[in-house]
């Protein structure tokens, strides 16, 4: 076998039909597209959503609900994050900006700390919010907890 002579393998392709070349071809006249409309036009394509003049899904459906457009959009991180985080780094203070460095948040997003798991550790917190059980929790161990505006 060499590159001149290589060829796909029998009955794994089709000869591509050849429309609109005469009668004789089984696919001459129409072109299999049928007669006349839309369809059969040169450079026909319907539109997204089109179903044949019926009024479409999109417009029969009503719109509904409500966005708040000064929702503010938290990344939550739980206490026990917190701790293994703290442990494995040998920190005492965790910021915004270490826990971008880490990978746990992008640098813009809002933080807010949950108290889920346990804290035995004396940390220093910096966060845009806090849950109660989570402030409870941090200072319980002699912590403290300082929300960023």
């Amino acid at each position: 076998m060499e590159l001149h002579n290589l060829k796909p393998a029998s009955g794994s392709t089709k000869t591509e039909k050849r429309l609109g070349r005469g009668q004789g071809s089984g696919t001459g006249g129409t072109s299999t597209r049928g007669h006349k409309g839309a369809k059969s036009r040169r450079g026909y394509s319907r539109k997204r959503g089109f179903e044949g003049g019926q009024m479409p899904l999109q417009r029969r459906v009503p719109k509904f609900g409500f966005t708040n457009n000064n929702r503010i959009v938290y990344k939550v991180i739980n206490v026990e994050d917190l701790a293994a985080l703290a442990q494995e780094a040998k920190l005492t203070q965790i910021s915004p900006e270490i826990l971008a460095n880490v990978g746990l948040v992008s640098k813009n997003d809002k933080i807010k700390i949950l108290g889920n798991g346990e804290i035995t550790l004396s940390l220093q917190v910096k966060a845009h919010a806090f849950s109660k059980s989570a402030k409870d929790k941090i200072e319980a161990n002699q912590g403290s907890v300082e929300i960023i505006s």
